[in-house]
């Protein structure tokens, strides 16, 4: 009887040759980054994928694999929203493998360390700038810059497609999608596309389990008929106040409202023109002195001081009124307004000297595979290169869609946010009407409350993030890391 050791053997050897990412384009390979030293914790990889050959139309990615097990982990897409919005964004700022902290001259290389809460501790995790013309990603016909949502969608999912041919040892792997922002369309159109694919038995076939959704532009009437609620409950409007604009509004303060109501909603407005909307605990930077003036100077108790700081090692991101925001965004019914700030005239508070620092350095753009910026021009977090259409509608009907066929959904709010407050997320999350089975309660990070957590059949939870805005890993880390391991596990929060 032959031996059975040396076909052990060779089951054995075999496994161990077989390396996350083997089949992976040589080219591809992140083998350093300029201002990080040391080893990476796991492989990098990144490039372009073409969507469509004839205009040379390309979607940019960076991939962290897991630095637990990636052969067996979730494979997450990440997308920041805008629409415009650089993925690099979650990179640099937020969920990222790095941290990066400012350069020893003013407006130099910054310097990046290993961050021990980024997203790839328990999962691949991949950044893609979409659409085109959006952060490193380019087309050759600059036609392919007037967009919108439905084709944004068509070509994300063809980059899935090629992405995991390139890959195709995570073709088995649960794949997720996640994101913040304007990710509210983002991520159900795609997920729509990926499930007809699947429906249809295109190949290669995406093992496609659900999303998780932070802060997300969902629906109109609901985003935005939030804020004065939400303001008021906040304690940055007064009772008066509120009072009057309820009355004058009928409580409708978006969209079709009358010459009186718009005046009083104007009014709010004003009264909240100097706060950060993306984080009201959190500065807002209107020229570079005031940073030296509110800490340097300031006589306030460091406890008030630091409210809306993040924990994470870099300065708190300045976010710096009177950013210009020069993209059309068109929504049915009418412009997006200037409040809360998606596809308004300006993006007050916000800076991101930090990122484009980084990334607009030539050595880091052939690090990370990434067209110079003769070719494709700086990087910018939010571009102004798109014409983008919100030619969808509300997302509530994707979300009931995709509940109801199983996948599993993480609706996430910041509670801090005035960009899109958590109640009118809460409030669209509750229309769907599927029953509660784990009420409002409270969840914890080590034995403190992080936020609040409510549960409903069909796999679909909203959870707050207590303090944290609009870009939650940004605030809240070590919060964050909590809530993304337990999810994605299947455990209860």
């Amino acid at each position: 009887m032959a031996s059975p050791f040396p076909l052990l053997f060779f089951l054995v050897a075999a496994a161990l040759l077989r390396t996350p990412a083997a089949a992976a384009p040589e080219e591809h390979l992140v083998t350093g980054l300029p201002g990080f030293h040391g080893d990476f914790p796991s492989n990098h990889y990144s490039g372009y994928v073409t969507v469509d050959e004839a205009s040379g139309r390309s979607l940019f990615y960076y991939l962290a694999l897991s630095e637990r097990d990636p052969a067996a982990d979730p494979v997450v897409l990440w997308l920041n929203g805008g629409p415009g919005c650089s993925s690099f964004d979650g990179f640099v700022y937020e969920n990222g493998p790095f941290n990066f902290e400012p350069g020893t001259k003013p407006g130099g290389l910054p310097r990046l360390q290993l961050n021990p809460y980024s997203w790839s501790k328990v999962s691949n995790i991949m950044y893609l700038d979409s659409p085109a013309g959006v952060g490193m990603s380019y087309s050759l016909n600059k036609s392919d810059y007037t967009t919108g949502d439905l084709k944004t969608a068509a070509d994300a999912h063809k980059f899935l497609l090629k992405w995991f041919e390139i890959y195709p040892e995570f073709q088995s792997n649960p794949f997720y999608i996640s994101g913040e922002s304007y990710a509210g369309v983002y991520i159900p159109t795609l997920a729509d596309e990926v499930v007809k694919g699947i429906e249809k038995g295109v190949e290669p076939r995406i093992s496609f389990k659900g999303y998780l959704i932070g802060n997300g532009f969902t629906d109109v009437d609901y985003d935005f008929n939030s804020f004065v609620p939400f303001a008021h409950g906040m304690g940055l409007i007064s009772t008066d106040m509120f009072e009057d604009v309820k009355a004058s509004c009928h409580g409708t303060f978006f969209g079709d409202v009358d010459n009186l109501c718009q005046e009083k909603i104007e009014r709010v407005h004003w009264e909240l023109k100097d706060l950060n909307k993306y984080n009201i605990l959190a500065p807002c930077y209107h020229h570079p002195e005031i940073q030296q003036v509110e800490f340097a100077n300031s006589s306030l108790p460091l406890s008030f001081r630091r409210l809306g700081e993040t924990n994470r090692p870099f300065p708190v991101r300045k976010r710096m009124a009177g950013r210009s925001w020069p993209l059309r965004l068109a929504l049915r019914g009418g412009h997006v307004p200037m409040w809360p700030g998606l596809g308004g005239r300006s993006l007050p508070c916000t800076s991101d000297e930090l990122a484009t620092a980084w990334l607009d350095d030539e050595d880091v753009r052939a690090a990370i595979h990434a067209k110079p910026k003769s070719l494709i021009g700086s990087w910018e977090l939010y571009t102004a290169r798109i014409d983008y259409t919100h030619d969808t509608g509300t997302m509530v009907s994707y979300h009931k869609k995709f509940t109801a066929l199983g996948y599993r959904v993480l609706i996430y709010s910041g509670d801090h946010d005035l960009c899109i407050p958590f109640p009118g997320t809460e409030a669209w999350v509750r229309s769907i009407g599927y029953q509660v089975v784990d009420r409002w309660r409270p969840w914890y990070f080590g034995d403190q409350v992080a936020g609040y957590a409510e549960g409903y059949d069909h796999n679909l939870t909203f959870l707050t993030i207590k303090g944290a805005g609009h870009a939650v890993p940004e605030y809240k880390p070590k919060e964050s890391l909590a809530f993304y391991s337990r999810w994605l596990a299947g455990e209860k929060f």
